[in-house]
């Protein structure tokens, strides 16, 4: 019987006892596809799921993590999507294929890779064809394993809802994972970029990517620095991804009916406002729950129309996990990687 390595906990909370274990590698039978991952790019909310749950019904021993890049070993008699040797990457809602998210008023649609259902740090992994989708031609295994989550959340805001054209002014916030898949698909659409960091070092790195114009946090009150460059205009499009009461600072940089993409918790799941610039502004204010797997497809075609390159701060090994999840509160230039 052949086994996989994963990584694994019994139990949540901040002391969480992550290990290496084994599992059984399930046959391959009907439309299901073996992969053999080669690459694993690192969320923050990994590390939310491990130290919290989220409040998700996770099964035991868990594996964390969503996204995932790896190559196709083996297909069931009905598969149709994908043959062996592609190289493939996860859906992060493997239940959402295009239009409306599944879900309903009671029952909040949050069935996702690394959570509800099982993650992604496992050397093999048997399941449907259909939560996958091909990887782009122009990347390698790390670089493709950060679209499922960062990438697609990017570009789902700016271009599958937000519908950003040439011209638009873009506010990006930070320069994580999400913020830097936001400067480049927006560049890449021709906008007009805005970046704010407390970091100058990081700031350089963003202009670096083609940001137009840098703010730091630490000098002044950004929103200030905002208006003054875009001569009180605001901008179009705002990526929010500090969350708690710093939707009111994105409220206050929205141009009059522009829009909001809430993204972030870092400041907290409790977002707050005044509602005078929300009702005199009329901004859409949008929550962003990654995407579905035919967005997934059209960033992975931009991406090799583009020539986009994910931005990755680090890649680990394998069994350097724990060092790749401390790596995410140091708050990296782009994504963590671990590669097998």
């Amino acid at each position: 019987m052949q086994t996989t390595r994963q990584w694994q906990t019994d139990a949540i909370g901040p002391e969480a006892n992550l290990t290496i274990g084994e599992a059984r590698i399930p046959e391959v039978s009907g439309a299901m596809i073996r992969v053999r991952t080669q690459a694993v790019s690192l969320n923050f909310r990994d590390r939310l799921v491990l130290e919290s749950g989220m409040g998700l019904p996770l099964q035991f021993p868990f594996v964390p993590a969503s996204d995932m890049a790896g190559m196709v070993e083996a297909v069931g008699p009905d598969v149709t999507r994908f043959k062996p040797g592609d190289l493939v990457i996860s859906t992060f809602s493997p239940d959402w294929i295009d239009g409306r998210g599944p879900g309903t008023a009671r029952d909040l649609p949050y069935q996702t890779r690394g959570g509800f259902y099982p993650g992604v740090l496992s050397e093999y992994t048997v399941l449907s064809e259909e939560w996958f989708t091909l990887a782009p031609k122009t990347l390698d295994a790390a670089e493709a394993s950060t679209l499922p989550c960062a990438g697609l959340t990017a570009w789902f805001a700016l271009i599958e809802c937000g519908k950003l054209k040439a011209g638009d002014k873009v506010l990006v916030q930070g320069t994580g994972g999400v913020a830097l898949f936001g400067l480049q698909i927006a560049k890449a659409q021709g906008a007009e970029v805005f970046v704010t960091s407390g970091s100058s070092e990081k700031l350089d790195r963003a202009q670096a990517l083609g940001a137009d114009h840098l703010i730091n946090r630490h000098e002044g009150d950004w929103v200030e620095q905002l208006h003054r460059l875009t001569g009180d205009y605001g901008v179009d499009h705002v990526l929010e991804i500090v969350g708690g009461p710093h939707l009111g600072q994105a409220l206050k940089a929205v141009a009059v009916n522009g829009r909001i993409s809430v993204i972030g918790v870092f400041e907290g799941f409790e977002v707050s406002a005044p509602a005078a610039p929300l009702l005199l502004k009329a901004p859409v204010v949008q929550g962003i729950a990654v995407g579905h797997r035919r967005a997934l497809e059209d960033l992975v075609r931009a991406v090799d129309q583009t020539g986009l390159k994910p931005v990755i701060d680090r890649r680990y090994a394998f069994a350097e996990l724990p060092q790749a999840l401390d790596h995410l509160y140091r708050g990296p230039f782009g994504k963590v990687v671990i590669e097998y």
